[in-house]
Order: C-alpha cells, then structure tokens, then sequence
C-alpha cells in the first residue's frame, strides 16, 4: 500500500521561503553593497555585478615577456566568531583580503581580481553588505578588483547568525621578477614588517584563553581602553601597497630577494619556507617588543611569549630577505610608508648543526630558522 504524507498548505510563491531560503534578501544584499564593489573596478574589469562569472581583460599581460599568473585562497578561521558575538562586521573582510592578497605579494606579484565565497545560516542583507563592503575596502587599497563573489544561505546547517567566508585571489608578475629562495643569498638581511596585532591567526587558542580566565569579548579590558572583542577585531594590516611600492623602486626593488608572509604556523616556520636549503638565520628576540595584545593573553595564560611563537605573529607580519647594502634605505622607505621595519637577522650559508631550527614547514624543505635572545621586558 502507497505511503501517504500530510500535505502542507503553501503559498504560491513562497515554497524556497518556506524551507528557510530568501531569496530576495539576497537581492537587497547586492544592491546595498554594488557601490563599495564597484570602486575596485579599474579598466581591466569587463562588465559591472551580478554576472555568472567575472571578467577581466588581460590583454596589457601581452606586455610581459613571460607572465606567470599567481594565486591564493584562504577564510579568516575563528575570529568570525568575535564579529558575530559583537554583531560588528565591517572589518572582517579587510582581514579576508589580508589573508588572500598578501600572499599573492609574497611572490612578487601584483595582485589583480579577487572573489569571495560567505556561507550564512540567514542573508541578513545589511550584514552581508557590512562584510562585503570591508572586502571591498580593503580590495581598494591594495588596487585588486573586486569582480564576483556568492553568497550562500545554508538554513538547517547553520544557525541564523552563523558566517563564514572565504575568498581567491589572482596576481601576475613577470618570471625574471619572482621572488624566492632562489634568489636569496649569503649575508642577506631579515627585515620584520610590523604587525597591526594578532592578523587573523590564532584565534581559537585566544578563544580558549579566555572562556578558560572566564573573559566575555563584550567585557572592558583596562589594558586596551576597550572591549576585549574590540581589540581583538583590529583589522589585519594590508602590506600589498607598500611592498609593490618599493619592488618598483627602481634604485632598491631588485634588493628583495624574498618575502614571508607571517600567517598559521608563526615566526619560524614562516619565514623558513622562502630560504634556500642549506641557509639559516637566528632570529634576534631583543630586535622588538611583541605587542600588548600577546603579552596580555600570555600572562592570562601563564605562559611564555616564546611558547606560541609558533601559532601568533607575536608583532611581525611580514619578513623580508633584502640585500645588505640596501637594508637600511629599505627599512626607512617601508617605515615612512606606514608600516614600521626593522632588521632581525643575518642568511647565512656557513655549514652548521641545524639541529633545533625550524626547516621544513607545509611540505617545503626550506632553510633553518630558530629565535635567539630574549624579548625586551
């Protein structure tokens, strides 16, 4: 005998409401965000939002003699989960495009056009503009244009308030311009690019720091003259603008042998990814003073600064592997740009014991880096 179901009464129209999907929030979400998008479409971009895909012209690559085209994809992890606690959104996507984009830079390349991907228990159209408008923002800045992006609404698998978000990004660069360990040599100098806080890394230990000292984000911390949550929420710096800048400087940009990005994994394992094997560099601790913000969460957790090197940028963001003779005009040149430098350590090539150095990282077998010294009081 055929099973028999209840049968619902539904409203003509409304049957993908019904199931937890509004589609026409998502149309008020486009058009609140179309105008900050639309600011990072330079010429190359073909068409405006809203198409099934976004185009881009790349015929100015014709004037390359061997373009190579970069790429990267990455989310921003659990510091989602500060923005949803303070219903603050506007700066997630700068940390999104953070993530993205400056690895792109790593490598040499300038970054050209960038897509995201948030996935949402409920479209709350203000919200969604909110986080797109940050990536948009921070798109501007960094001269990537902002072309598609998609947003999901995934009722029954995420709560009404739930987010995440990712994004991928696409960069060129000419192949006699890339940098990386090949490049870097003996002598070579380690400049630290000054970190805006904790970047997007890390967070589900601050997370556990605090739900362990019993500490709300919504809390004021007398340390920060703010709430916790809003400390924790300072954006991620944006280093793309400033290292193009001085890679184009045609008195110092060949200087640059190689650039790290400070992201999971923290100060060693990072940088060692863009030395050559064979190399090494000790990392002088005393060279800078790690931020308020890693102080503060080390001693809430009774630990050192030096056990979570490995998981926080303890203050710097970025590395970079410069030639000696053009370290100081590099630092000075980055320093004035807005983003303080300073120089670390020495590449060296002579043979050693690299027992104890971080050398091989996310499958790459790079030179050895450990930290030295003590961080200054």
């Amino acid at each position: 005998m055929a099973r028999r179901y209840a049968r619902g009464v539904i409203k003509e129209g409304s049957l993908y409401s019904v199931a937890g999907v509004d589609t026409h929030a998502g149309d008020r979400a486009v058009e609140l965000m179309k105008s900050a998008v639309a600011q990072t479409h330079g010429q190359h971009v073909i068409g405006g939002i809203g198409g099934f895909a976004g185009l881009f012209d790349l015929s100015f690559a014709k004037n390359y003699e061997q373009p190579i085209l970069a790429t990267s994809t990455d989310g921003v992890g659990t510091k989602i989960a500060i923005a949803q606690a303070l219903d603050l959104h506007d700066t997630i996507g700068q940390d999104l495009v953070g993530m993205v984009v400056d690895d792109i830079v790593v490598v040499g390349a300038t970054p050209l056009f960038m897509t995201d991907y948030i996935a949402c228990g409920k479209v709350v159209p203000e919200r969604i503009a909110a986080i797109v408008t940050g990536i948009a923002r921070a798109c501007h800045e960094t001269g990537t244009a902002l072309v598609g992006g998609e947003t999901a609404e995934h009722p029954g698998v995420m709560t009404a308030d739930d987010y995440d978000l990712a994004g991928a990004a696409v960069g060129i660069v000419e192949a006699g311009r890339l940098l990386g360990p090949e490049r870097v040599a003996d002598g070579d100098v380690v400049l630290a690019l000054a970190s805006s806080g904790l970047h997007s890394n890390g967070y589900s230990l601050v997370r556990h720091i605090l739900r362990t000292a019993s500490i709300e984000f919504q809390d004021a911390s007398p340390d920060f003259g703010r709430s916790w949550g809003e400390e924790l929420l300072t954006p991620t710096r944006l280093y793309t603008a400033p290292l193009l800048h001085v890679l184009a400087d045609e008195t110092v940009g060949s200087a640059v042998h190689a650039l790290s990005h400070v992201t999971g994994g923290g100060l060693a394992a990072n940088l060692a990814r863009v030395l050559p094997r064979g190399s090494w560099v000790e990392i002088d601790r005393a060279a800078w003073s790690p931020s308020p913000v890693f102080r503060v969460l080390c001693d809430l957790a009774g630990s050192p600064l030096t056990a979570v090197e490995g998981t926080w940028n303890l203050g710097v963001g970025f590395f970079a592997v410069v030639a000696a003779d053009a370290a100081a005009s590099l630092s000075t040149l980055l320093t004035a740009a807005g983003t303080a430098t300073w120089p670390v350590g020495v590449v060296s090539v002579a043979e050693r014991d690299l027992s104890g150095f971080e050398q091989d990282s996310k499958g790459v077998s790079g030179g050895g880096v450990r930290l030295v010294g003590s961080y200054p009081s």
